[in-house]
């Protein structure tokens, strides 16, 4: 992203050269994991794109878009004729409202984007790049600020279109959406099912069935999930001891946390670290 942070927001669109390409693809630093202290959203142009984004990869294609979290570890591991528009925006700067919905549809997956979306979303990016530039202008930071808001609602409301498509909001839909809520917001000292169930007013078997009914899996399952996503990020991306991430995560009982590590993730927390520094 670029160097300038001016009111929250950052916007570029990027082009590199065979040279600045075989660069980054061959430098172990540019592949190295990390996170934004921002909202951050890429929109593919052209070329190829290969990123790990919460320890999966994806292969992204034009003409894509990708939010990211700033939760998420990410990393790019290859590039090829890329042409990147991307923009970024912290909390303060965002409208409420979209931060709301941007929660809720964390984590989010590359999505395709139709070719008129595309367009509408591109020539918006070189709009608000050209008010990026009018730093004069005696509104210039509300004029950035409402302009990289307007390119966040747009990306926004195609995440919420597809999510809308492939989901009926049935009632275990709907439970199990606010669970997933409650997870994010509680998964560091809320551990046990009874605990979601009784935040949400249900019996524990009720929530339960919601849950699987909707996901498939049960709620221990995604409270599993949610603490060894975020045990793996702080490996891979601090330098926290295993004791001070099981701490962190609310287990005081260190054995018993790198025992619930290794049984989910198959290796050592330990093991995981240095095979994901290698």
């Amino acid at each position: 992203m670029a160097d300038h942070f001016d009111a929250g927001i950052a916007i570029e669109r990027l082009h590199l050269s065979k040279s600045e390409e075989a660069t980054l693809n061959s430098s172990d630093e540019a592949k190295q994991s990390h996170r934004e202290d921002r909202h951050s959203f890429f929109l593919l142009e052209s070329g190829t794109v290969i990123v790990e984004i919460d320890f999966q990869k994806f292969e992204i294609k034009p003409h894509s878009v990708v939010y990211m979290h700033p939760d998420q570890v990410h990393r790019i591991l290859g590039v090829e004729n890329m042409t990147v528009s991307s923009w970024a925006i912290n909390n303060e700067s965002l409208n409420p409202e979209y931060l709301k919905l941007l929660e809720s549809l964390t984590p989010a997956k590359p999505l395709v984007l139709e070719q008129e979306t595309f367009s509408i979303i591109s020539e918006a990016v070189s709009l608000c790049i050209k008010f990026s530039k009018r730093k004069n202008d005696k509104l210039y930071h509300s004029l950035l600020k409402d302009s990289c808001n307007a390119l966040v609602a747009l990306v926004t409301s195609q995440y919420l279109a597809l999510a809308k498509s492939t989901d009926a909001l049935s009632r275990f839909k709907l439970i199990s959406n606010i669970f997933k809520s409650e997870l994010e917001s509680n998964f560091t000292r809320l551990k046990s099912p009874a605990a979601y169930a009784q935040k949400l007013n249900i019996s524990p078997p009720y929530l339960n069935e919601c849950v699987k009914n909707a996901t498939g899996f049960s709620v221990s399952y995604h409270i599993q999930q949610r603490v060894i996503l975020e045990a793996k990020r702080l490996l891979y991306h601090s330098d926290k001891s295993v004791k001070e991430i099981s701490s962190e995560l609310g287990y005081d009982d260190y054995p018993y946390f790198s025992k619930l590590f290794t049984k989910a993730a198959g290796m050592t927390p330990l093991t995981f670290r240095n095979k994901n520094l290698e």
